[in-house]
Formats: structure tokens, sequence, C-alpha cells
């Protein structure tokens, strides 16, 4: 396949994509037009729920394997859509519709460039292109269910959107439900404990910490209360007071140490956490770097979570499109910017490859 050729069937097959809705938990219809697509132009597809992956022609099992991974989940369009998110609309050089650009543009970009290299033998990786569900909630039932079955991993290309510059570091998550205890009593007496009370405290210490170990690339842990609820009645002294905690973590702390760390300083017991979702970078002499440096790409640490946290290979996050039209009404991509980032794909694996 010629490049250009590959480039109007694989923005053919995004146009598809976004008529066929798919968000987080119900991506069949993509998953089934993915591999309808795959099956025309590639090898045997393997499928586990709405995750699939194909491995390149003449895959080596002796060889070290690059993993290519982009997801088909979207968000629930928001009420501020003018236009229809299921009917893709071209208009001067852009295409509109829900997961254009998140990251409908990345996943077809990056099929395109392992399409290009499919057939191609004496290749010095394998490549495994690998679309993904649930993406955008983070489920057990994305990424995470398929990694066993790729086996082993020596680097990963995620296809987000980040303008084809190259993210080498990405802050984690963590997510952790706490609970205040107090006594309950009448708002009149001094009589109980108020857990909301206690729960302030808590809440001014995370707002004003600042943990001492501040990342390279990634700058500072970022600790931010989103959510606290208490109370049944205006007279009624609360006993219990809940509060959620959003942390963005980076390389310079484990998970464990921030949990530890906070266990020691407030007085609410921690009910869940969530702290599977880790931080990553890639050393500076890594090869996919000294590619980027190479092509002059630029590299940047990213805020924002993608599946990287969920693969254990160095990996780096790169796509056309933009981060900040994610998730937005009338969401869209330049089908240049398609164009463009199959080109640099395919630049930056031709490095790697031969």
């Amino acid at each position: 396949m010629q490049n250009t050729n590959i480039a109007m069937q694989v923005i053919s097959l995004l146009r598809e994509l976004i008529s066929a809705p798919s968000q987080s938990g119900n991506e069949e219809k993509t998953a089934m037009l993915i591999r309808n697509f795959i099956e025309k132009h590639a090898e045997e597809v393997h499928q586990e729920g709405n995750n699939l992956w194909v491995r390149n022609k003449y895959y080596d099992q002796k060889l070290p394997t690059i993993l290519l991974n982009s997801h088909h989940d979207t968000v629930k369009p928001n009420a501020g859509w003018t236009i229809d998110p299921y009917a893709p609309l071209e208009n001067k050089g852009k295409l509109f519709g829900l997961g254009s650009n998140d990251a409908g543009g990345a996943l077809v970009s990056l099929l395109a460039a392992f399409l290009h290299f499919n057939q191609k033998n004496n290749l010095k990786y394998n490549l495994i292109y690998s679309v993904t569900a649930e993406e955008e909630t983070s489920g057990e039932n994305g990424i995470k269910s398929i990694l066993p079955h790729l086996g082993d991993i020596d680097m990963a290309i995620v296809g987000e959107p980040t303008g084809m510059q190259m993210a080498v570091a990405e802050k984690g998550l963590m997510v952790i439900h706490c609970r205040a205890n107090g006594v309950a009593g009448h708002a009149a007496r001094d009589t109980g404990e108020n857990a909301i009370y206690k729960a302030m405290k808590d809440v001014e210490w995370l707002r004003s910490y600042n943990f001492p170990k501040v990342s390279k690339r990634l700058g500072p842990v970022k600790m931010t209360v989103t959510g606290i609820k208490a109370g049944i009645q205006h007279n009624i002294i609360p006993d219990s007071c809940t509060y959620m905690l959003d942390i963005r973590s980076t390389d310079a702390y484990t998970h464990t140490e921030i949990l530890n760390t906070i266990r020691e300083n407030i007085g609410a017991e921690i009910e869940r956490c969530s702290n599977d979702l880790n931080p990553s970078s890639v050393p500076d002499d890594h090869v996919l770097v000294q590619a980027a440096e190479k092509l002059d790409i630029p590299i940047f640490a990213s805020p924002t979570l993608s599946d990287q946290a969920l693969i254990s290979a160095p990996s780096v996050k790169i796509g056309p499109g933009k981060s900040e039209r994610s998730h937005t009404a009338d969401e869209y991509i330049y089908l240049k910017e398609i164009e463009q980032g199959i080109e640099i794909y395919i630049q930056l694996l031709d490095f790697i490859l031969k």
C-alpha cells in the first residue's frame, strides 16, 4: 500500500467509527468495524471483549516487540454539541464527530503505520497493533484485560492527541475515598462530635501539604479534594463525613509511599483506594527519545492519563489532534493532521525498526 492510499482508507474508517456510538463499556459496533477493516488488510485478528490486536506478518518470538496502542471508546457527548456527534461532517479540512480527535485520529494513523510495515521482513522488532476499550473510564475490560495475551512488550507507542509532540512522561492517578467518623448529637446541645469539623482538618492538611521531592519531568505530586458529603438534617450533628481525593502522582514517589504519608497525617479512615494507574517515564537515552530528537519531534511531560499507566514497558504518548479538543462539544480533527501523523509515525518506526 502506498501511504496516500493508506491515509484515504483509514480516514474512511474513521468516518465509520464516528457513526457508531462507542461510549466506554459499549464499544461493540466500533470493535466490529475495526476488526472487519484489519481482516481485509492484515493477518489474523485476535479479540477479547471489545479489545483487538494483530501481530505483523513476520512476527518472530525471538525478537523484541513494540506495541502500538490506541483506544476506540469515547466519553458521552456533552450538552453543548451543535451538530449530531455521530454524523461525520467535513468542513474546510476538518472532520467533526465524537471521538474524531480523542482518539480516532491517532487510532487510524497508528493502524496505517502498522500496515505500512506489516509485510516487511528483516525488521529488528516485532509489531503488535492493539485497539482497546474502556480507556476513558480506566475499566477492567480495557487494555488491562489483554496485556497477558500479548506476551513480552519491550516498548510501546500510545496514540493520543498530542499535536504529534512526544510525551516522554505522564502523571499517574490515585483516587482515595475517606470517611471521617464522629458522634451524632443534637445541634442545639453540646453533645456529639461533628464529623464535618474532623474532615475539615484533613482537608486543610491535604490542601496545604507539599510532598518534598519534585520530579524533574513531572513536577510535584498534586492532591485535590474533589467531593465531600455529610449530614442528613439541619439539627443533627453528623456522625460521618466522606470525601474524595484525586492525586496526580509522579515518578518521585511510589503510590504506597504517597498513601502511607496520607494515612499518617489525616484522621479519617481510608475506605477505598484506586492506585494501579502509575506514572510513567522513559530515560533520556531510550531509543524512542533518540528517534524524537533525530526527527525534531518536541518532547514534553503530560499531566493527563492514558493507557500508558497500565503498560509496564517503557512507553511514550504521541498522536495527531490536540488534547484541548478532547471531550469538547463539536470535537474535530484536521484531515491533514491525520496525514502528517501517519508520516511521522512511519518515520519514527523506521528509525527504530531498521
